[in-house]
């Protein structure tokens, strides 16, 4: 083991033995003010060997427009992200020159650097700065838009790089040390502390496929692509996004994704996925009722993409996907990351409820298309009303000139503002396929399933749109006494 790593561990060795025998002694032995000097000092040479451990291995990354280049092409200040969040990007003064900025971690001796996508999405040539001054030209082994993540490739005579060690970000848990370092504002290998205040994040909003890693440690723009670290001095994270709004909120990829992003980026030069050929949405209190599944307890199939690998499983609209592989199934950011991470071609089961009853199918998984698996819009939250629907019988002729594929059904001509049809989402163009789960092909077939649903009910409803778009959406049946 190294020297500096004995040291590390010494002192963190020494954090711990040292708060275990203040708790063991007697009150009147302790020498309160040296005790506690000595906890502090060891807990400072602790992070001290993680900055003296990691800080070579981060870099400065710069888009540098070519020359000739419109400005307005050049990169320079981040596109802003919606709020609440950010990337945390350098931002350069208006008289420097303008370019894109962030950080890197070096985790290959073979010059291998790990930062994030959106570092280096502009056009331009790439300068990496190492931390002894260097300044060395990089070249983008690939990128994956759908993780926010980047591998860039640096020469440089065998063993003159220095490189971080990569730790296990599944080993983690809310409350450990975390330690950010990166450079912002253009501030070269700034190292921040906090603790790792959530794991497994989602919905964030700033990658397709997240699970972040939530930590107070400060990060500011210029930390994107630097990593996020362990009292080991391992990396646990590349820093990715920060809430503009709010401090002390920043979030990084996990290691053991970008590992495996990384890996496929440079022996494919592309990430390759699993995909189902289906869209989804999630399971709200309204569709669960509507369905008669526990709320959060799967995920709704709106639509089947024909002659897809869910088509050819046997898959249908409607049905609830409460797990895949093995393992349950929450919410549509789960079962997206489930079948992301399945090799393409391996038969794989899924549970599904069927109107009602448990079913178990086998899917073989393909290869996700361009485009990952779209996800369909929640409908709104209905309300007690009449449902203020006009509708009548939908023609192939009409459906043509709408854009629609369906040819029987029902056509909403006009939906009432107020109503339980417009809270639903259904909006003037839309056609109605399925009521309860039972197809429609006159308003008196409408009129009868509705009746057969008590006041209060959640009536799941098949929608077509142009373009040939599917969806559930829910109407809650109107109390006619009210």
């Amino acid at each position: 083991m190294a020297a500096r790593d004995t040291a590390m561990l010494r002192s963190i060795g020494l954090v711990i033995a040292l708060v275990l025998l203040a708790w063991a002694r007697p009150a009147a032995a302790q020498v309160p003010g040296e005790r506690a000097m000595e906890v502090l000092q060891a807990l400072e040479d602790a992070f001290a060997a993680v900055a003296d451990r990691v800080t070579p291995a981060v870099v400065n990354v710069s888009v540098k427009p070519r020359r000739g280049q419109a400005p307005e092409a050049q990169g320079g200040d981040p596109r802003p992200d919606p709020e609440p969040f950010e990337r945390p990007f350098r931002r350069r003064p208006p008289r420097e020159e303008r370019r894109a900025s962030g950080s890197g971690v070096i985790v290959d001796a073979q010059g291998y650097i790990l930062t994030n996508h959106h570092v280096v999405d502009e056009p331009g040539d790439i300068e990496v700065r190492l931390s002894d001054d260097r300044k060395l030209p990089a070249t983008v082994v690939g990128r994956d838009p759908k993780t926010d993540l980047a591998v860039l490739k640096v020469e440089a005579p065998a063993g003159s790089l220095p490189v971080a060690e990569l730790g296990d970000s599944d080993k983690l848990r809310i409350g450990q040390w975390a330690i950010a370092i990166g450079s912002p504002f253009g501030l070269d290998r700034t190292v921040t502390a906090g603790i790792v205040s959530a794991t497994g994040r989602t919905r964030v909003g700033v990658a397709t496929y997240e699970a972040f890693i939530q930590t107070d440690a400060s990060i500011n723009p210029g930390n994107s692509g630097g990593p996020l670290c362990n009292l080991r001095g391992q990396v646990i994270g590349i820093n990715t996004a920060i809430v503009s709004s709010g401090q002390g909120i920043g979030f990084s990829i996990p290691i053991n994704l970008a590992r495996d992003i990384m890996r496929q980026l440079i022996d494919k030069g592309r990430v390759v996925r699993g995909w189902l050929g289906i869209v989804i949405q999630d399971l709200t209190p309204e569709l669960a009722q509507g369905f008669g599944v526990p709320e959060g307890q799967g995920v709704v199939v709106a639509d089947v993409l024909k002659g897809g690998p869910a088509d050819q499983a046997g898959l249908k609209p409607g049905d609830v996907i409460t797990a895949f592989a093995g393992r349950p199934i929450k919410d549509v950011t789960e079962l997206q990351k489930h079948v992301a991470a399945v090799t393409p071609g391996r038969p794989t089961p899924v549970a599904i409820l069927r109107d009602r009853a448990p079913l178990a199918l086998t899917v073989a998984v393909g290869e996700q298309p361009g485009e990952e698996t779209v996800v369909a819009r929640d409908p709104q939250e209905p309300r007690e009303a009449m449902l203020g629907l006009r509708i009548e019988p939908l023609t192939p002729e009409l459906a043509a000139r709408l854009g629609l594929t369906a040819r029987a059904g029902l056509l909403v001509t006009g939906v009432a503002p107020g109503s339980s049809g417009e809270q639903a989402g259904i909006r003037p163009g839309d056609a109605i396929l399925e009521v309860s789960r039972k197809p429609v092909a006159s308003v008196d077939d409408f009129r009868r399933l509705l009746a057969a649903a008590a006041p209060g009910d959640a009536v799941p409803v098949y929608l077509q749109r142009g373009g040939g778009k599917n969806e559930y959406v829910v109407l809650t049946v109107p109390d006619p006494k009210r």
